[in-house]
């Protein structure tokens, strides 16, 4: 029975630790409560539903904000996201991820607030190196104040993808063969916040918040990290992470590039790659690069 019984604890044992693995390997899913900090806004953000549900608040006082426990280096982010409805004008709602530091990486979602009755702008950014500058625009083909809908971001070795309810819209390849720098070696927190940008967020900042409409109010749920999680600078992942994780290697296959490009012809609004007059000394080197030869995984 001894040996029975010593058997049995470490089998036990065995299971749990592998479940750990699995789940800062795998995927960590679902309690707000246990992924995520309200960093600022005093009560206007608010976890609900026993951490099923997160509200930011945004009035002229403040707006609100809060961030992953955890930091990743590469993974699959889901988040899915109700914006602030009816006049929004001047509001931005941000969920990305971002590393620390002067000369800082991050990959954006900023979606800007309408008048009542126009479009969304989903506002998308890429910075490696503390420089940014690579902004493209989207409307979306949706009421994205109506319902939840799934925002993705896919950072891995290759390529940095964002999705919207499963549609890739944009790709950012890892271009480091032809000198363009990369977000590989810093980990980085997800982010989320709403806040006050109306000298910038609504056509220019011509469109002010209209403050009477206050409280604005964005939800979040159902957040999502299949991902490589760093402990005391190591990472989560085993050096073949490329074997037990598809979406380590993911990319756009033939199908996907065709949905990426219906998406940009007709909802893409701002292409810095497209803005002439922006870069009169020449566009950025990503946008002129014929022969895209990235990264091997």
């Amino acid at each position: 029975m001894d040996t029975l019984s010593s058997l049995s604890n470490a089998l036990g044992m065995l299971l749990i630790t592998f479940l750990m693995v699995e789940t800062f390997m795998v995927a960590s899913a679902g309690n707000f409560n246990k992924d995520v900090d309200i960093t600022w806004g005093d009560s206007r953000g608010k976890i609900l539903n026993n951490g099923q549900l997160l509200t930011l608040s945004l009035d002229k006082a403040s707006g609100s904000g809060f961030q992953s426990r955890n930091e990743y280096l590469y993974g699959k982010f889901d988040m899915q996201l109700k914006l602030v409805p009816g006049n929004s004008a001047g509001t931005v709602t941000a969920y990305y991820l971002k590393s620390q530091g002067s000369s800082w990486d991050e990959i954006d979602f900023e979606f800007l607030g309408n008048q009542s009755g126009d479009p969304y702008v989903v506002h998308t950014n890429v910075y490696t190196k503390g420089k940014g500058g690579r902004e493209q625009q989207f409307y979306l083909w949706f009421d994205p104040t109506a319902d939840f809908h799934t925002y993705s971001i896919l950072w891995n070795p290759g390529h940095v993808i964002f999705y919207v309810d499963g549609r890739p819209i944009r790709e950012f390849k890892n271009l480091e063969s032809v000198g363009i720098p990369y977000p590989k070696n810093q980990p980085m927190r997800m982010y989320c916040s709403l806040w006050n940008a109306d000298d910038w967020a609504t056509r220019g900042g011509l469109v002010k918040t209209d403050w009477s409409q206050a409280p604005f109010t964005a939800s979040f749920r159902n957040f999502t990290a299949n991902a490589c999680v760093l402990f005391n600078g190591v990472s989560s992942c085993s050096s073949n992470a490329s074997s037990n994780n598809a979406w380590f290697s993911q990319e756009l296959d033939s199908s996907s590039q065709k949905v990426l490009k219906w998406v940009q012809k007709n909802y893409m609004v701002y292409n810095y790659c497209k803005d002439a007059k922006r870069f009169p000394e020449g566009l950025p080197v990503e946008c002129t690069v014929r022969n895209r030869k990235q990264i091997k995984i």
